[in-house]
């Protein structure tokens, strides 16, 4: 298997391929690298958090079919405690790549499938731009993999999403959803900040005096720590206030700004969820959380994220595993997803009506072998 044209009479004919100018978005003040990307989006953030989650747990508990049954236990397999296709899914959503590197049996074989992880991997490419290796770094160690070994078998296979800057990375969710994380991150914050406020905007003390003077700095520093250690804070909350001669508590309420400030949180949390793919509603989001549209929405997220994501991987995968399978094949069984079952119902129910079609005819719209 030739999978970049080498030796294979085309090196005069192949453009020239070129890596971009990054893979993670910048935009702005918004965290630029992966690993800052992954720690504000992902580790901190719950709506991004779950989004990726629920399309990886969708994509794992698929039911997976494959050509050989080989084929389909060594793509199910764990490999280090590692779930391969729900990892593979949560890479390409998060950074835009996915590499799974064949380990070989000692006799030409394969014996496992193993994700490496993509912020540690870089293509290595020939004059041409064509990869060659990759290189793969923990800390100070580096390890080089070949593409392909001697006999012109694949050793690392690459999944990468749709990239328009570069010719060798793929472009992740995580990066368009920088600018919406930071939002609801800081949201969060406020929303923290207020809450050890007493839950309701600070107020103000005012000094009146009959005589006209102002406080000495002397006195408007013992007030004010006087003030944080004794009412600051969400122990201290509705804690009566003594006040002494001259001064006044003024209250101050929400302005409209204050009170639209969550609905910037809920409109961050849907585009965030968005950028992932996955429909608002069900990751627990405010919004049209009725049955029906549940039921809509649940397919839909079938349709257009977990099925292509899926399709993406399983064919991936059966490419770089065909020297070793012939005519390797992976894909989701769609008539056992239970969300698409309504769909496959009016299928069967059409097909059936149809009286001008004979029952091999039927047979094969239905995708029943004979």
């Amino acid at each position: 298997m030739k999978w970049f044209g080498r030796k294979s009479g085309r090196d005069g004919s192949r453009p020239v391929l070129a890596r971009g100018g990054g893979t993670m978005a910048a935009m702005g003040e918004w965290p630029q690298s992966y690993e800052a990307q992954v720690r504000a989006g992902y580790a901190a953030n719950p709506v991004a958090q779950r989004a990726v989650r629920f399309v990886m747990d969708a994509f794992a508990g698929a039911p997976v079919a494959a050509s050989d049954p080989a084929l389909l236990a060594l793509s199910s397999a764990r490999s280090q405690g590692q779930e391969l296709i729900a990892i593979l899914s949560a890479h390409l959503m998060l950074h835009g790549n996915a590499y799974v590197q064949l380990l070989g049996d000692g006799a030409g074989g394969v014996a496992e499938l193993f994700a490496l992880r993509p912020e540690r991997v870089s293509v290595e490419s020939d004059a041409g731009g064509w990869p060659v290796a990759y290189r793969y770094r923990v800390g100070g160690s580096v390890s080089r993999i070949a593409a392909e070994d001697a006999a012109g078998r694949a050793q690392v296979i690459h999944i990468r999403s749709f990239n328009p800057l570069d010719d060798h990375y793929g472009l992740g969710c995580l990066g368009a959803a920088s600018g919406a994380i930071a939002i609801h991150n800081a949201a969060t914050r406020w929303n923290k900040a207020l809450l050890d406020n007493a839950a309701r905007p600070s107020g103000a003390l005012v000094y009146e005096p009959g005589d006209g003077s102002a406080l000495s700095p002397a006195q408007f520093d013992r007030l004010k720590g006087e003030m944080e250690a004794g009412f600051a804070g969400a122990a201290n909350a509705g804690r009566p206030m003594l006040l002494e001669g001259g001064l006044k508590w003024q209250a101050m309420s929400m302005t409209p700004a204050d009170m639209d400030f969550v609905g910037l949180k809920a409109a961050a949390a849907r585009e965030i969820a968005l950028a992932f793919g996955v429909p608002p509603m069900l990751i627990g989001l405010p919004g049209d959380n009725s049955y029906a549209n549940y039921r809509e929405a649940n397919k839909a997220v079938w349709r257009m994220t977990i099925l292509p994501l899926a399709d993406m991987v399983l064919s991936a995968l059966g490419q770089g595993l065909s020297p070793w399978f012939p005519e390797a094949r992976l894909w989701v069984e769609i008539d056992k997803v239970p969300a698409m079952a309504e769909d496959r119902e009016r299928l069967w129910r059409s097909v059936s009506g149809a009286e001008f079609l004979s029952d091999s005819e039927k047979r094969a719209m239905l995708g029943i072998d004979r």
